[in-house]
């Protein structure tokens, strides 16, 4: 497999030696095996493949967003060959405040972060579309951040995943709705509590190209919600 050489914050440099950078990597996949191991004991996490078989193949899986640990349950739910081709998303401005966030992103999960905001007229998608380029599939969450109102579903999507399809039409976009996450880990917690939740991946959606932004996000939607529904029965 490609490797894909960790992002570099541009205000620091930071020096590697071959040592420091073999036991960087025992520690990232010892963190890696335990994290998900853990995340899938304490939340009784089950897999459903409701709408598509876990197949080798690119695609953009999109979810709900309620907890930081949403993309950690749903890249541990997917079977090992195709983990290690995929890439979660995260937010720079959490995942890079310090040095044990931008380890545990960046070489533990092989993740990609992203500014929420564009800045200097640069393109935030543009990591994401790096990975894609490289064959990578990701992990996105569309409503751009957690949604902590227990009164609504989902959060407006941003026009991401609209930007995504229309640049890469040949990749598979497939909607999962992870059940229980905001119970499972409250807003303030710092450990998951033990409650049950389930990851259910879906139909990868139509290509749509007549529809517009609009049109496109809000299909999106329905069709992650009709996840939950049939989860729910």
């Amino acid at each position: 497999m490609t490797q894909i050489a960790p992002q570099q914050d541009n205000n620091q440099q930071t020096s590697v030696t071959p040592s420091s950078t073999g036991v960087s990597s025992y520690l990232a996949r010892f963190i890696s095996f335990f994290t998900r191991r853990g995340a899938r004991l304490l939340t009784g996490a089950r897999s459903l493949w409701l709408g598509c078989e876990p197949e080798l193949k690119q695609r953009i899986y999109y979810a709900n967003h309620n907890s930081h640990i949403d993309f950690i349950l749903l890249w541990s739910s997917l079977p090992t060959a195709i983990r290690r081709k995929t890439k979660p998303v995260a937010a720079s401005d959490y995942w890079l405040k310090d040095r044990f966030r931008r380890f545990l992103i960046q070489n533990t999960f092989n993740g990609v972060t992203i500014r929420r905001n564009r800045e200097n007229n640069q393109d935030p998608l543009q990591p994401i579309k790096d990975a894609l380029e490289q064959g990578y599939s990701i992990i996105f969450f569309p409503e751009g951040t957690r949604n902590l109102n227990d009164d609504v579903e989902l959060l407006p999507f941003k026009s991401g995943l609209y930007n995504l399809h229309e640049q890469f039409p040949h990749i598979e976009i497939v909607p999962v709705w992870i059940s229980n996450l905001r119970r499972v880990m409250p807003k303030g917690a710092f450990v998951p509590l033990p409650l049950l939740s389930t990851v259910c991946f879906g139909c990868p959606l139509d290509q749509h190209f007549e529809m517009n932004k609009s049109e496109f996000l809000t299909y999106a939607q329905q069709e992650l919600l009709k996840l939950k529904e049939v989860e729910n029965q």
